[in-house]
């Protein structure tokens, strides 16, 4: 993630390229209730004066944002329907919210095509007093969540940072077998 970015644009292969990644992600019973709204040139004055007003202009130099959205109902009707078994779209049956999760997969993939193609990217949250004024400005359905946005473009960072001393010990996060805090095996190697 970088906080600064050139103001150079993104070819037009890259976004075809990140859009085409992110459109194949996992999608339980393979509901596909994503959609991504893409956001260039005037779009993105727009966006940042509903979304995000105290960005930093490092960030909104990016000269392109990617807002992915879940939607529910997609989820539910897949569900709903004769192969599945389920008939009445009941929300408790999910033991979380796939939609969210599945929309989660499909922001990772964009967020590693953005660096396989040598770009950079910043994932960031619209807070909920904006979510209102974003769906007003952008005719977003009542049905489609954002679950974020992504700033994409050139870095404008002098070096990358280092956040290894930041980083838990894998022995913290990663447990064999049973949950054992801070026992790892010997050969583990992370």
């Amino acid at each position: 993630m970088v906080r600064e970015f050139t103001d150079e644009p993104v070819s037009p292969e890259s976004l075809d390229r990140i859009l085409r990644n992110a459109v194949r992600g996992p999608s339980a019973g393979f509901s596909q209730g994503q959609a991504f709204l893409v956001l260039t040139g005037d779009d993105l004055k727009r966006f940042w004066a509903v979304a995000d007003a105290a960005a930093a202009p490092s960030v909104t130099a990016a000269p392109l944002v990617i807002v992915p959205m879940s939607a529910k109902r997609v989820y539910l009707d897949r569900y709903a329907q004769p192969d599945k078994g389920w008939t009445d779209r009941a929300e408790s049956r999910w033991p979380v919210p796939f939609w969210h999760i599945d929309t989660g997969m499909a922001a990772l993939l964009i967020l590693l095509t953005v660096v396989d193609e040598g770009l950079a990217a910043l994932y960031f949250g619209i807070v909920p007093e904006a979510v209102g004024p974003f769906r007003a400005a952008f005719g977003i359905p009542d049905d489609h969540e954002p679950i974020g946005a992504i700033a994409i473009g050139h870095s404008a960072e002098a070096a990358p940072r280092d956040l290894r001393a930041r980083r838990r010990p894998g022995n913290e996060v990663i447990h064999y077998g049973r949950w054992l805090s801070g026992h790892a095996p010997a050969n583990a190697r992370f």
